[in-house]
Protein backbone atom coordinates (compact mmCIF):
# COMPACT_ATOMS: atom_id res chain seq x y z
CA UNK A 1 0.00 0.00 0.00
CA UNK A 2 1.40 3.67 -0.67
CA UNK A 3 1.03 5.96 1.81
CA UNK A 4 1.44 9.43 0.49
CA UNK A 5 3.40 13.02 1.93
CA UNK A 6 1.44 15.98 0.82
CA UNK A 7 4.38 18.53 0.17
CA UNK A 8 2.76 21.68 -1.40
CA UNK A 9 -0.57 22.87 -3.72
CA UNK A 10 -0.21 22.70 -7.13
CA UNK A 11 -0.28 26.11 -8.06
CA UNK A 12 2.91 26.86 -5.74
CA UNK A 13 4.87 24.92 -8.67
CA UNK A 14 5.31 26.94 -11.46
CA UNK A 15 3.69 25.38 -14.67
CA UNK A 16 6.57 24.08 -16.81
CA UNK A 17 8.70 24.91 -13.98
CA UNK A 18 9.38 22.90 -10.08
CA UNK A 19 10.07 23.27 -6.49
CA UNK A 20 12.42 21.38 -4.31
CA UNK A 21 11.86 19.33 -1.64
CA UNK A 22 14.96 19.32 0.61
CA UNK A 23 15.65 16.01 2.74
CA UNK A 24 18.96 15.36 5.12
CA UNK A 25 20.40 13.03 1.99
CA UNK A 26 19.84 15.75 -1.17
CA UNK A 27 17.15 16.81 -2.66
CA UNK A 28 14.26 16.09 -4.74
CA UNK A 29 13.19 18.63 -7.40
CA UNK A 30 9.57 18.15 -7.77
CA UNK A 31 8.25 19.39 -11.59
CA UNK A 32 4.94 20.39 -12.97
CA UNK A 33 4.56 20.05 -16.50
CA UNK A 34 2.58 22.10 -19.46
CA UNK A 35 -0.72 19.71 -19.15
CA UNK A 36 -0.43 19.94 -14.66
CA UNK A 37 1.57 16.77 -14.22
CA UNK A 38 3.48 16.48 -11.07
CA UNK A 39 7.30 14.21 -11.43
CA UNK A 40 9.11 13.58 -8.76
CA UNK A 41 13.25 13.01 -9.60
CA UNK A 42 16.83 13.52 -7.67
CA UNK A 43 18.13 17.24 -8.18
CA UNK A 44 21.08 16.27 -9.27
CA UNK A 45 22.00 15.70 -12.57
CA UNK A 46 24.68 12.29 -12.77
CA UNK A 47 26.91 14.02 -15.38
CA UNK A 48 28.07 16.91 -13.61
CA UNK A 49 26.04 17.27 -10.41
CA UNK A 50 24.06 20.14 -11.70
CA UNK A 51 20.04 21.57 -10.02
CA UNK A 52 17.66 19.82 -12.09
CA UNK A 53 15.01 22.15 -10.33
CA UNK A 54 16.58 25.04 -12.31
CA UNK A 55 16.10 23.15 -15.89
CA UNK A 56 13.94 23.88 -18.77
CA UNK A 57 10.93 21.86 -18.41
CA UNK A 58 9.51 21.16 -21.91
CA UNK A 59 7.05 18.22 -22.61
CA UNK A 60 7.49 15.40 -19.83
CA UNK A 61 11.36 15.86 -20.02
CA UNK A 62 13.44 19.08 -18.35
CA UNK A 63 17.17 19.68 -19.56
CA UNK A 64 20.10 20.13 -17.37
CA UNK A 65 21.11 24.05 -16.93
CA UNK A 66 24.77 23.26 -16.72
CA UNK A 67 25.10 20.65 -19.77
CA UNK A 68 21.91 20.42 -22.06
CA UNK A 69 21.56 16.65 -20.74
CA UNK A 70 17.82 15.68 -21.45
CA UNK A 71 16.15 13.58 -18.46
CA UNK A 72 12.52 12.00 -18.84
CA UNK A 73 10.32 12.66 -16.34
CA UNK A 74 8.85 9.64 -15.90
CA UNK A 75 11.53 7.27 -16.22
CA UNK A 76 14.80 9.38 -14.81
CA UNK A 77 16.61 8.54 -17.90
CA UNK A 78 19.08 10.46 -19.80
CA UNK A 79 18.03 10.77 -23.60
CA UNK A 80 19.51 10.73 -26.85
CA UNK A 81 23.26 9.61 -27.43
CA UNK A 82 24.04 10.88 -23.24
CA UNK A 83 23.63 7.92 -20.73
CA UNK A 84 22.25 7.89 -16.81
CA UNK A 85 19.66 8.17 -14.95
CA UNK A 86 18.00 10.08 -11.69
CA UNK A 87 15.93 8.30 -9.06
CA UNK A 88 12.56 9.13 -9.48
CA UNK A 89 9.48 9.39 -7.01
CA UNK A 90 6.03 8.87 -7.17
CA UNK A 91 4.20 11.69 -7.36
CA UNK A 92 0.65 12.63 -8.27
CA UNK A 93 -2.12 15.37 -7.93
CA UNK A 94 -5.38 15.59 -5.08
CA UNK A 95 -7.97 17.88 -4.90
CA UNK A 96 -5.26 20.31 -6.08
CA UNK A 97 -2.45 19.27 -3.94
CA UNK A 98 1.04 17.52 -4.52
CA UNK A 99 1.39 14.15 -3.04
CA UNK A 100 4.59 12.33 -2.81
CA UNK A 101 5.06 8.41 -1.67
CA UNK A 102 6.44 8.68 1.27
CA UNK A 103 8.02 5.17 1.52
CA UNK A 104 10.05 5.82 -1.59
CA UNK A 105 11.23 8.69 0.27
CA UNK A 106 11.74 6.94 3.30
CA UNK A 107 15.50 6.81 2.05
CA UNK A 108 15.82 10.47 1.81
CA UNK A 109 14.05 11.06 5.23
CA UNK A 110 11.90 14.96 5.01
CA UNK A 111 13.44 17.15 6.64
Amino acid sequence: MTRWIDIAALEDIPLRGARTLRTPEGCVAVFRTHDNRVFALDDRCPHKGGPLSDGIVHGHAVTCPLHAWVFDLETGRAQGADEGAVATYPAQVMAGRVLIDVDRLAGKRVA
